[in-house]
C-alpha cells in the first residue's frame, strides 16, 4: 500500500492587482506572496459556515502514513445521518486558504521630482470580480455501553455515529471495531461523554478508495443543527509530540467570528519591512508568528484575516464564485441554483442573503496551553483585517532636484527604522538583518547608494 499525506496541495501562482500607492497606506498594492497552510509541516484546516445554530463543517486535516490505518473520530452534538455527511473536494479548501492567507505587498516610491505625479490624488483600483449504504439498524453492546446511532458509507469512508456511558469502553469498541486509536484516547474522550456528545467515527474504505481513483483522502464535510458553536480539538493532541497549527475559516452571514473562551489576537500587521525578504518570506512569517505566539504566552488564537468575500484588497486569489461558497458549505445563498452540500431543508428557513464573511483564525496548540476546545460566537462586526506585510521600494532615477536630495536624505533612517521592525517581529539578530540589507541595496543603481552604504556599514 502506498503512503499517502491528507494535505491539501496549494496553489503557487502570484496574482496582483494594479494600483498606485497613495502617501497614507491604504489596502492596495502588487501581491507578490502569501502565506498560506503549506508553511507548516503539521497543520489541520476546517471550515465552518454557520448561520444561527446552523452549521456546516468542512474537516482536512494533516493524517500522514497508511490509509488503512487512517481513523478520525470527531465529537458532534446530535447524530448524523447518511444525507448530511458528504466528501468535499480540497479545492474548496485550497480556495479558502489561497484567499484568505496573510499576504506581502510591494509599492514603488514616485520620481520625488516629478511634482505633479507627487501631488496627484491616487485612486485605488477596484479588485477584481471575481454510494450505496452499507445500512444496519441500530445496535449495541451493553457490556461496553456503547451504542451504533448509524452506520454508512459516504465515498471512500466507512462512518459510524456512536454513544457511549463511559470513555473505556468507547476506547475499547473502537480498537476491537479495528480503529486504530491512539493510547491515552481514554481521559480525552471522558468530557465529550459527560456532555452527551455523539462520536463522528470514520475509517477508509479500502476498496472504494482504490475504485474512486484518487490519490489523496478528501475533505469530509457534515452539517448539523445545534446551539453549540465550538470546535473539537482534544483528541487531536493525543500523540502530539509538539505544538500542533489549526486554521480554522468561519463563514457567516454576518461578520466576525471570536473565540470566547480564549482571546482573540490581530497577527501583527501593515508593517514596512526591508525589500529583501520577499525572497524569505516564508521565514519571516513563520518567525514573527512564532514570536507572536510566545509573546502572547502561547495560549490565543489569531485572527489572520477578515473581510466580505464579494471583494478583497490586494487580492491573493480571486473571491470565490457562488458554487464555490455552496461547496464550502454556504447554504444561505439567494439563487436557486443546487448544491451538493449536506444541507437539511430546514437550513433554508432564513431569508436569503448574498452576504458572506470570513474569518480565518490561526491556532497554535499545545495539551497544557489549550485545555479547553476552543467556543466560538458570530458577532455583526465587519471591520476589515488582513495580516498584510509591506516592500516599499526606493526611487531609484536621477535626482537632480530639492525634492529628491531631501528623498535621499530621509532613507537611511528609513532603511533603519524597517530593519527595526524586522527584527522586532522576527526575533532576528538586527545585524544580520542590515548586512543583508546592504547586498539587496548593493544591487541597485546611482552613486548617491554609496553615501548610504557608508553609513551602513559604520552604524
Amino acid at each position: 500500500m502506498k503512503r499517502f499525506k491528507f494535505i491539501i496541495p496549494l496553489l503557487l501562482a502570484l496574482v496582483a492587482v494594479a494600483c498606485f500607492a497613495p502617501a497614507a497606506w491604504a489596502f492596495c498594492g502588487f501581491y507578490v506572496a502569501k502565506a498560506d497552510a503549506k508553511l507548516y509541516n503539521q497543520a489541520s484546516q476546517v471550515a465552518i459556515a454557520r448561520d444561527g445554530d446552523r452549521t456546516v463543517l468542512t474537516m482536512a486535516n494533516d493524517f500522514q502514513g497508511e490509509v488503512k490505518d487512517f481513523a478520525m473520530v470527531v465529537p458532534v452534538p446530535t447524530v448524523l445521518q447518511k444525507e448530511q455527511v458528504r466528501v468535499a473536494e480540497p479545492k474548496i479548501i485550497e480556495r479558502l486558504d489561497a484567499f484568505s492567507a496573510p499576504r506581502l505587498v510591494e509599492y514603488f516610491d514616485p520620481d520625488p521630482c516629478d511634482i505633479e505625479r507627487r501631488d496627484r490624488v491616487y485612486q485605488e483600483v477596484p479588485a477584481p470580480a471575481a454510494s450505496n449504504a452499507a445500512g444496519r439498524p441500530r445496535g449495541s453492546d451493553d457490556s461496553l455501553g456503547v451504542t451504533v446511532e448509524a452506520r454508512f458509507n459516504v465515498g471512500e469512508y466507512d462512518i459510524v455515529i456512536l454513544s457511549a456511558k463511559e470513555s473505556g469502553g468507547l476506547e475499547t469498541w473502537l480498537n476491537r471495531n479495528g480503529y486504530k486509536i491512539p493510547r491515552g484516547a481514554k481521559q480525552l474522550l471522558k468530557p465529550y461523554i459527560r456532555s452527551a456528545m455523539k462520536f463522528f467515527v470514520a475509517k477508509v474504505n479500502l476498496d472504494k478508495f482504490e475504485e474512486s481513483g484518487y490519490q489523496f483522502l478528501r475533505p469530509l464535510q457534515i452539517s448539523y443543527q445545534s446551539p453549540r458553536f465550538m470546535l473539537p480539538i482534544r483528541l487531536g493532541m493525543i500523540n502530539a509530540t509538539k505544538e500542533q497549527d489549526l486554521i480554522v475559516y468561519i463563514l457567516s452571514p454576518e461578520g466576525q467570528a471570536e473565540i470566547t473562551n480564549y482571546r482573540t489576537v490581530k497577527i501583527p500587521s501593515d508593517a514596512n519591512i526591508p525589500v529583501y525578504v520577499k525572497d524569505e518570506f516564508s521565514n519571516f512569517y513563520k518567525s514573527m508568528f512564532q514570536t507572536s505566539y510566545i509573546k502572547e504566552d502561547r495560549k490565543v488564537a489569531f485572527l489572520e484575516y477578515a473581510w466580505d468575500m464579494s471583494s478583497c484588497d490586494p487580492c491573493s486569489a480571486d473571491p470565490l464564485s457562488q458554487e464555490e461558497l455552496k461547496q464550502a458549505g454556504v447554504f444561505w445563498l439567494d439563487d436557486n441554483s443546487t448544491s451538493d452540500a449536506p444541507v437539511p431543508p430546514s437550513f433554508r428557513r432564513r431569508p436569503p442573503t448574498s452576504s458572506v464573511f470570513i474569518t480565518r483564525l490561526h491556532i497554535r496548540y499545545t495539551r497544557d496551553k489549550f485545555p479547553e476546545d476552543p467556543m466560538f460566537h458570530q458577532t455583526s462586526n465587519q471591520e476589515s483585517f488582513q495580516g498584510r506585510y509591506i516592500l516599499q521600494h526606493p526611487f531609484t532615477g536621477e535626482l537632480n532636484c530639492r525634492s529628491g536630495r531631501e528623498y535621499k536624505r530621509s532613507l537611511p533612517k528609513r532603511f533603519e527604522q524597517e530593519a527595526q521592525t524586522l527584527a522586532k517581529l522576527t526575533n532576528w539578530n538586527i545585524q544580520d538583518i542590515r548586512k543583508k540589507m546592504q547586498l539587496t541595496v548593493g544591487n541597485l543603481t546611482g552613486s548617491w547608494w554609496g553615501n548610504f552604504l557608508s553609513w551602513l556599514i559604520g552604524f
